[in-house]
């Protein structure tokens, strides 16, 4: 492989090979590819990382979740793999599609209305998939 040319290219190159070190079967990292390998954690492991660490009285994962959300969405929802597990991670952690759907919409108003579309749209693909598994 030649010498990377910029810091995105060194990056990849980078995550190639960690990918690769964790399984020597991957040819290739992709942010999809990750998605695939871990799709959500168990409620469990999400309310011991991303619930109540701080405080017990603090925020809950789901409500850290969809404030997640709702930061993404104002970035432009950039990281489509990243927005897309964090929506099955909220779902995962009791959030309805309502409250998710509610969650982008509001940052309409901060972040723009083609912000706001693209996070639905992604947000729609997770949720969609998830509906697809339990039928």
């Amino acid at each position: 492989m030649n010498a990377p040319k910029t810091p995105l290219e060194l990056m990849m190159q980078q995550a190639q090979e960690m990918a690769k070190a964790f399984n020597p079967a991957l040819e290739s990292f992709s942010p999809q590819g990750f998605e695939k390998l871990w799709p959500t954690m168990p409620k469990e492991v999400m309310e011991m990382a991303f619930g109540r660490g701080i405080s017990k009285e603090g925020l809950d994962a789901k409500t850290r979740l969809l404030l997640t959300i709702a930061g993404m969405t104002m970035q432009g929802a950039q990281a489509d793999s990243a927005l897309r597990m964090t929506v099955r991670h909220a779902l995962e952690a009791g959030a309805t599609k309502d409250e998710i759907a509610e969650t982008i919409a509001q940052m309409s108003m901060f972040a723009g209305i083609p912000a706001m579309t693209r996070a639905m749209s992604l947000a729609r693909e997770a949720m969609d998939e998830k509906e697809d598994k339990t039928k």
